[in-house]
């Protein structure tokens, strides 16, 4: 598989990976991988009493084909940057999903 361009770890229970939060955006979408290798998730729910945390997790279950139960904020859980742990999935699972949901790798038909 190609060398990832995004942080993503392979832990004892599943995987991890870093991203970057624009709550109060349009909509809730994966927009793009950053230099640092963090990807950067526009939430649509504001900053306030967890909505967007709430709201991240379950958009990152959606696209993940996972419940909402296996995907944790393990830090940064009060700032824009946050450590996500998968669990129950590998690091290459993680990546084709989170790359087949990118904007920037979405093949055009």
């Amino acid at each position: 598989m190609a060398k990832r361009k995004f942080r993503l770890h392979d832990a004892v229970r599943g995987a991890a990976l870093t991203v970057r939060v624009t709550p109060r955006a349009r909509k809730t979408q994966l927009a793009r991988v950053l230099d640092d290798g963090t990807i950067r998730v526009r939430v649509a729910a504001p900053p306030v009493e967890g909505k967007a945390n709430r709201a991240l997790l379950r958009y990152l279950a959606r696209i993940l084909g996972v419940r909402t139960s296996r995907v944790e904020i393990v830090a940064g859980e009060k700032g824009l940057d946050k450590i996500i742990s998968i669990s129950g999935m590998d690091a290459e699972d993680v990546q084709r999903k989170i790359l087949a949901a990118l904007p920037e790798t979405k093949q055009s038909p």
